[in-house]
Parts: structure tokens; C-alpha cells; sequence
């Protein structure tokens, strides 16, 4: 580095320290009402070699989840927060419609001992819960996959299916249509019932809508949150469909009511309500 590059760099690192310094008094002035941005590095979607994530813009894709790599997901679907998919030695492909609920990870196989290649698909309107592992497998339109549940290497989960919560599907099992498995390692339960083929369908609907709510909410700026927290903190107080939603009943104190020959008519007047939670 020659001697103005020397003096460039010199001015640089002066001007950066200057708006750090200006940027920690400014916000000591703004107080409690001041906002921190932190510089992250984690990015939601991410290339790996020469493979790049292809999201259908109707997605949801929380802030905290990673999709990296070799990852194709369809129309309608939401990937929670926490989730992690990496298609980096394997391609994931996750259909329409689909919820995979937070801190869910989803990986692929390149080789294992059977010698097998083995992506991830995952169909359509299906739902896996919350902490499960989804690694080189099949899952199929409609199945349902149960909180915290293993399905390893090989594994198909057919049409209409459930995996109960907290079980380990062994490698290369296939669970029929329309039965639950669960246990580890997870073995037949039971028949799938009518109405439980119904829920499956809805759950995915239900998500649909929900993920549409936290795309909303996770696009606003700064600006406006603060905006919508100043009026919930204003009419909290006031509006009679947020109390019911909260559970208060409010109530006035005989001491807070005026005497009957304050106003006429002689009708009691509160002047300030008190609140209790029940």
C-alpha cells in the first residue's frame, strides 16, 4: 500500500469511527424509544457450489430458518422458524401447501451404506411438526409427521400416513397409507380414522393461513411497529374486543361513582374504570 492508499485508508477508518461514535450518541438521546440494528450474516436463503435455493414468491420463510443449497419449495408452503434445509451434496424439493414447523431439519444423502443416492421430497399440504429430522427421504402428499420425530435414510411416508410425535422410523420403512405409526423404532400403531385424515388435510390449510399472518407481521419496518405498538398501549384500555380477547372484565369501584345529583337524569357516572383479570 503506497502512500495515498496508506492516507485513504487512514481517512476511511476515521469516517467509520466518526458515525459509530455519532450513532451511540444519537442513540442515547432517543432513550428507551431507540432501536439496535445488529449486523447479522445469516441469510435465509444461501447458494452452496453452483445451487441456489428456487422459492415460489408466495413462500414463507422466517428470518431464522436457512434454506441452502439445492432446495426447490412450492407455492403456498411456510418453513418455520429455526429450520434448517440443506441441499448441499442432494437436492430437497418440498411441494404446495407444505408447513414445516420450527427448528425442523431437513438433509439429504449423496451415499450411505446401501450405496443408495437419496434426496429429500417432501408433496403437497403436508405437515411436519415441530424439532423433527427429515434426512434422505419420502414423504407424500397429505402425511403427517409428528413432533420431534426421526425418519431416516430411505424412509417413504405414504399418502394419508402419520408418524406420532417423538418416534424413529428405521431405514428404509415404509409406513402405509392410511396408518399410524409410532415407538422407537417405530412400528404399527393403528388405522388412521376418518375425521384424522380430515385434520391432516386442514392442518396444512390452517398453517397456510397463519404463515400469511407472520409474512405480514415480518414485512413491516420499524416504523410501523412502532406505530402499531404506540395505538395497542393508547386503546388497550378502551376497546372492548381487545379485553375479551385478553380475558379482562372491567369493573367500577362504588367510590369512583358520581352521586345522583351531579348530572341530570340521576344517573350514575363513572369517572375511571379499574380492571381485573380472571
Amino acid at each position: 500500500m503506497g502512500t495515498l492508499g496508506r492516507a485513504i485508508y487512514t481517512v476511511g477508518n476515521w469516517i467509520r469511527g466518526t458515525g459509530q461514535a455519532l450513532d451511540r450518541v444519537g442513540s442515547l438521546l432517543q432513550g428507551s424509544h431507540r432501536i439496535e440494528e445488529h449486523l447479522s450474516r445469516h441469510r435465509t436463503l444461501m447458494n452452496v457450489f453452483d445451487k441456489s435455493p428456487l422459492v415460489d414468491k408466495d413462500v414463507f420463510v422466517a428470518p431464522s430458518a436457512s434454506v441452502i443449497g439445492d432446495v426447490q419449495i412450492g407455492k403456498g408452503s411456510s418453513i418455520w422458524y429455526g429450520c434448517v434445509l440443506r441441499g448441499d451434496v442432494n437436492n430437497i424439493s418440498v411441494g404446495s401447501g407444505t408447513n414445516i414447523q420450527d427448528n425442523t431439519l431437513v438433509h439429504v444423502a449423496k451415499t450411505n451404506i446401501t450405496g443408495k443416492v437419496l434426496p429429500t421430497l417432501i408433496g403437497d399440504n403436508v405437515t411436519v411438526g415441530h424439532s423433527a429430522v427429515i434426512h434422505g427421504c419420502t414423504v407424500e402428499d397429505e402425511a403427517f409427521v409428528g413432533m420431534g420425530a426421526t425418519l431416516l435414510d430411505g424412509v417413504v411416508v405414504e399418502k394419508h400416513a402419520m408418524v406420532a410425535a417423538g418416534s424413529l422410523v428405521k431405514q428404509n420403512t415404509r409406513i402405509p397409507s392410511g396408518e399410524v405409526w409410532g415407538g422407537n423404532p417405530a412400528k404399527f400403531m393403528r388405522k388412521l380414522t376418518d375425521e384424522e385424515i380430515v385434520y391432516i388435510s386442514q392442518s396444512a390449510k390452517n398453517y397456510i393461513n397463519l404463515a400469511q399472518i407472520h409474512a405480514s407481521e415480518n414485512s413491516k419496518s420499524f416504523d410501523q411497529i412502532e406505530v402499531e405498538r404506540a395505538l395497542r398501549k393508547k386503546y388497550a384500555r378502551k376497546d372492548e374486543d381487545y379485553d375479551s380477547m385478553l380475558g379482562i372484565t372491567r369493573e367500577t369501584p362504588p367510590e369512583l361513582i358520581l352521586p345522583d345529583n351531579v348530572l341530570p337524569g340521576g344517573k350514575p357516572v363513572a369517572k375511571v374504570p379499574s380492571t381485573q383479570y380472571f
